[in-house]
């Protein structure tokens, strides 16, 4: 976390216009199978290890310095920051009840920061003319951070498609929006710590995640464990 911070500090001017992949087993596994989207994590300046398993396989083959950079906790973090660099942030995605309730905890837990803006896109594909009036709104807002919570591959496919059209830099964090504005609650540490923050995710969410695990962990697990043997 430490040195992402320092990275993003470092070449926030050079970076605008640039995105950030968050990535988990769902995205490397998505990323594997598809050429397309493959492309679209590899155009990234940078794809963080937010899930437990990458960043262990990674400090198996050869990375020992590398952790967990989950997209909640960089949020959380550069939110921190921006009272005394005076970064400007733009959230975009979700639901307009959770970006109010987000907006009304940003104010409490990060007094200093500034919210330029927030926008919650309808969940369907925009026309054009309401695609050139999110992205100017965007640009007139002019943030230094784009934190886009559309979930993945959605948030990351968004994002390339507006590389080099956006004044800010942006970050793809899923479900950070949801965290942070207190609808749903993260893991115990003892699981973040053993890699079981997943486990505590599906409890919460069996629906819709349980088809996902069972195609992209199962599916990892075999490419990393059972043919790497």
């Amino acid at each position: 976390m430490a040195q992402t911070l320092q990275l993003l500090q470092q070449n926030l001017e050079s970076w605008r216009g640039e995105y950030i992949c968050v990535s988990n087993v769902h995205t490397t596994v998505t990323a594997y199978q598809s050429p397309e989207y493959r492309a679209v994590q590899n155009g990234a300046v940078m794809a963080l290890p937010d899930g437990g398993p990458l960043s262990a396989y990674s400090r198996k083959h050869g990375f020992a310095n590398a952790r967990r950079v989950t997209g909640p906790d960089l949020m959380r973090e550069v939110l921190k920051k921006s009272a005394e660099t005076g970064w400007k942030h733009y959230f975009y995605g979700s639901t307009p009840e959770t970006l109010e309730l987000l907006r009304q905890k940003l104010a409490q837990s990060y007094p200093g920061a500034q919210v330029v803006g927030m926008e919650s896109p309808p969940f369907r594909p925009l026309t054009e003319q309401e695609e050139a009036a999110s992205m100017e709104k965007i640009r007139q807002a002019a943030p230094d951070f784009i934190w886009v919570g559309l979930g993945a591959p959605k948030q990351e496919r968004w994002m390339a498609a507006h590389r080099g059209a956006l004044p800010g830099i942006m970050l793809g964090v899923g479900a950070a929006f949801d965290y942070e504005a207190g609808n749903i609650q993260r893991a115990p540490l003892w699981m973040q710590r053993c890699s079981l923050e997943w486990l505590y995710r599906l409890m919460q969410d069996p629906v819709r995640l349980l088809p996902r695990y069972l195609q992209t962990n199962l599916r990892y697990i075999w490419l990393t464990k059972v043919l790497k043997k």
